[in-house]
């Protein structure tokens, strides 16, 4: 969305340390403590935001930052390339490109679509031949785009998910998420609000399954039921099939930000049900609260308004950047500063560790999941950061969490 007044914004990084590229003004980075030792439960008493995350610092050195005439804001959300760039994706249709262990933006594309109109970018997620998929708020829309910006093609939206009048989707209220599976055959969406006639919490998550020949095509939609005044602000892919979920309030009086990780496997497909609302025979998605971001230690960090805890701003974005699911995530969150005075771009630096895979949710798991995988002896202590595949890393050391 184009207007967020209520937190404040930022990029995720571990560090962002010497300027990189055309970059202008960048401000001091600032970082929490020392990475914790994860056999603590992923992290350590005094950098934790939950049992099991913890927050390893935040960075404000992109605010008020310009790459070649483009001002480094706006940003709604991150994803990891196969080939190991990182991407930055401004909702003002200007897709960046990071490198990925200065954190520093190397190039910037301006992005149309079909008509040469500006989109309202959401989210991006990343191909292995080298494309990006883009989820744009107006239609909505998914495009696929070259890395040079050129328009590949446009995949197909039910119509009920079309922005009113033509579906019921709410206006800045449809695709806010979106996330490649693993196996690169699936594709995932979240709707950020509820379908006009859906219960206020439920948000319709569609996917598509890529064909023989390299089309996409509809697939099964799961229902999601967010908490209570919480939008979803973004989804990324984890290795195993799950999902890491960002809901967001925007209430000024209660603001929150939540991260989560959700299930597919086992939920019911949706796709023919007009309504869902509470007590409607259909299985939901499942979620797991991994952690507030409010209760994080504030580390120090500026706010520009009152806040409960200054560390929060508008965050929308999210990315998996190393790890395991069963050994420790790295996960970088970003905020969307919309240009204001009031709102900061910040990078939040984060561990992860994720609750077992849950069995009983194996049979009618969507494609594109994976069974629980194991964790060897051979793992534990010190060990080489366990990625998705091609994707550079940080080593983790400790002992994995029981």
């Amino acid at each position: 969305m184009h207007v967020r007044t209520c937190l404040v914004s930022a990029l995720l990084a571990t560090a962002l340390m010497t300027p990189y590229g055309a970059v202008t003004a960048p401000a001091e980075a600032t970082t929490g403590p020392a990475p914790a030792d994860l056999s603590t439960g992923g992290a350590s008493t005094t950098d934790r935001c939950s049992p099991t995350v913890g927050i390893n610092g935040f960075d404000d050195s992109l605010d008020g930052t310009v790459l070649d005439g483009m001002p480094v804001a706006n940003l709604s959300a991150l994803a990891r390339t196969y080939h190991g760039f990182d991407l930055a994706l401004s909702d003002r249709s200007v897709l960046f490109t990071w490198d990925p262990v200065t954190r520093r933006p190397s190039s910037a594309v301006v992005l149309a679509d079909a008509d040469g109109k500006a989109l309202d970018s959401e989210a991006v997620t990343a191909d292995r031949d080298g494309s990006v998929l883009i989820a744009s708020e107006t239609g909505p829309s998914v495009l696929r785009f070259a890395r040079d910006g050129r328009l590949l093609g446009k995949l197909p939206v039910p119509d009920a998910l079309r922005t009113a009048p033509a579906g019921r989707a709410r206006t800045n209220g449809s695709f806010e998420g979106l996330a490649m599976q693993p196996d690169g055959r699936t594709l995932v969406a979240s709707m950020e609000d509820a379908l006009t006639g859906d219960g206020p919490d439920w948000r319709r998550f569609q996917t598509w399954s890529r064909g023989a020949v390299g089309g996409w095509r509809l697939s099964a939609q799961y229902a999601y039921r967010a908490d209570p005044g919480m939008g979803v602000s973004d989804i990324t892919p984890v290795r195993d099939g799950r999902l890491l979920v960002l809901e967001r309030s925007l209430d000024p009086a209660r603001p929150a930000v939540r991260l989560l990780v959700a299930d597919l496997r086992g939920a019911t497909d949706v796709s023919a049900a007009p309504v869902i609302e509470d007590g409607s025979p259909v299985e939901p998605v499942r979620k797991t609260l991994l952690a507030d971001i409010a209760a994080c230690p504030s580390l120090g960090a500026p706010s520009k308004v009152p806040l409960p805890n200054p560390l929060l701003d508008n965050i929308e974005g999210l990315m998996v950047t190393g790890g395991h699911p069963r050994l420790g995530l790295r996960v970088l969150m970003v905020s969307d500063n919309n240009e204001s005075a009031l709102q900061t771009t910040r990078v939040y630096d984060l561990r992860v560790v994720l609750p077992r895979l849950d069995p009983s949710a194996a049979n009618g798991a969507p494609r594109g999941t994976a069974e629980p995988e194991k964790v060897t002896s051979r793992q534990a202590g010190t060990w080489p950061a366990l990625l998705f595949p091609g994707r550079p890393s940080t080593p983790w050391t400790g002992t994995p969490p029981s």
